[in-house]
């Protein structure tokens, strides 16, 4: 049943400690003008905790800023995500936005507020971040009949992706409800401190150079089908430098994007894994068993278990997966478990905007 408050989503303690790491919380606080907690949890990982900076100062190219700020609501409540729904219900009321607006669409209610476009965004958010099955080309070009360019509905898509990577992130690792900023929208005694706190939330830092991305060999087709915009060179950077990462093998990691791919049926994404895991060595056999059965060759109890627990990162409740997550910490560790959370959020973000490929 979907929430309709974060109030009403079960959540356990935090999984994975704070760990201090003084340049980098200065970097975060440069360049976001806040230390969210997750930023922290994810700082022992170089690759990981570079993604979610990149992914969560992504600018908007194509769209208006309200969309992202209604999709990130919708997002992260299809995600049940207690901790990023907490914060984007607070980041609404602190903007502006009407309670009656704010529970209409959490309640999916007909709104005079909204108009025919912005009722299209909502509708496409709730199913591509749901994927139950994953919205198609049929989704998109209904996008494009209400008036969105072929560019803004890959921008779309892309800013979905991007709210499903974070919601996992910060569900996986049970962060605690950033309470401080959910307390100041609802306290109308630092109501006129709500200006100031506008400002901060609507200030972006110019956004750093984009490379583009390469051409030839080497390219991820999902980051090449976004082409045009920033997120092009986000996405690419974050699959290369997960890859890269040796802190769980790389085939392992290919399995569990596999895994996830098979789950959100999209064949592209397991057909494109499979080329990478057969260069890697496995045979055909061998990785349809891996899939079919969530056993690796070779029986590492391990890697069985990551993919097991990746499978049931695409749709969950979150206290039970966060209770698998706990599990998954005793048995492969910390440096593991915090690969893994990347891991299966990047996947679930690269899949469900695999969607521009069909």
């Amino acid at each position: 049943m979907l929430a309709t408050h974060p109030k009403d989503i079960q959540w356990s303690d935090p999984i994975l400690p704070v760990v201090s790491d003084p340049p980098w919380e200065a970097e975060v606080k440069r360049r976001m003008k806040a230390l969210p907690d997750f930023m922290r949890r994810v700082a022992p990982s170089p690759w990981l905790r570079q993604a979610c900076l990149d992914w969560s100062l992504y600018q908007l190219t194509h769209l208006p800023q309200r969309l992202a700020e209604i999709g990130f609501l919708v997002t992260s409540q299809e995600n049940s995500c207690r901790y990023c729904y907490g914060a984007a219900r607070a980041q609404l009321r602190i903007l502006g936005y009407s309670e009656t607006l704010i529970t209409g669409i959490e309640r999916q209610a007909q709104l005079a507020e909204l108009d025919d476009k912005e009722r299209a965004f909502i509708r496409f958010c709730r199913n591509l971040a749901r994927s139950k099955p994953r919205p198609g080309r049929a989704a998109r070009e209904e996008l494009v009949t209400m008036g969105y360019s072929p560019l803004a509905v890959t921008e779309i898509a892309f800013l979905i992706a991007n709210f499903c990577f974070g919601n996992r992130i910060t569900t996986l690792l049970a962060c605690p409800p950033e309470l401080g900023l959910e307390r100041i929208s609802t306290n109308w005694l630092v109501r006129p401190l709500w200006p100031l706190i506008r400002r901060q939330m609507r200030w972006h830092p110019p956004p750093p150079p984009d490379p583009g991305l390469p051409e030839g060999d080497g390219v991820s087709a999902v980051a090449a089908t976004l082409r045009g915009l920033p997120a092009a060179s986000i996405v690419q950077r974050s699959l290369t430098a997960a890859f890269l990462s040796d802190v769980i093998p790389r085939i392992t990691k290919a399995l569990m994007f596999a895994v996830i791919a098979r789950a959100l049926e999209c064949q592209f994404c397991e057909r494109e894994m499979r080329g990478f895991l057969e260069l890697e060595g496995l045979l055909p056999a061998e990785l349809e068993a891996s899939l079919s059965t969530l056993s690796p060759p070779g029986h590492d109890p391990n890697a069985e278990a990551l993919l097991t627990w990746a499978r049931n990162t695409v749709h969950y409740q979150p206290q039970e997966i966060q209770r698998q997550t706990r599990e998954l910490l005793a048995r492969v560790g910390p440096a593991q478990t915090l690969e893994a959370v990347g891991i299966a959020a990047l996947a679930n973000g690269t899949v469900r905007l695999a969607m521009l490929l069909e």
